[in-house]
């Protein structure tokens, strides 16, 4: 797989972001994590650049994926094999 520029914005307390962190570091695919109750630019990068009011959202390549397209990362990071 090519390297991939992959941002995360999380949050403590949020299992959906807990996945989407586990997912990447299980695949050993490096990303950045912005959380955005520690870090109030994130917060407000979240807000007013990518219209989000939660989390996790994850940015590939410039490609937004928000909570409700979880399930299409596996297959955007090419993780499509069976376990």
């Amino acid at each position: 797989m090519k390297e991939n520029d992959i941002t995360v914005y999380t949050q403590p307390d949020c299992p959906p972001c807990s996945f989407v962190k586990e997912l990447l570091t299980n695949n050993t695919i490096a990303f950045t994590e912005k959380d955005i109750r520690k870090d109030s630019l994130a917060r407000k990068e979240l807000i007013e650049k990518y219209k989000a009011m939660s989390t996790p959202v994850v940015i590939i390549n410039d490609q937004i994926y928000y909570s409700s397209d979880l399930s299409k990362l596996p297959e955007v990071l090419g993780l499509n094999k069976k376990n």
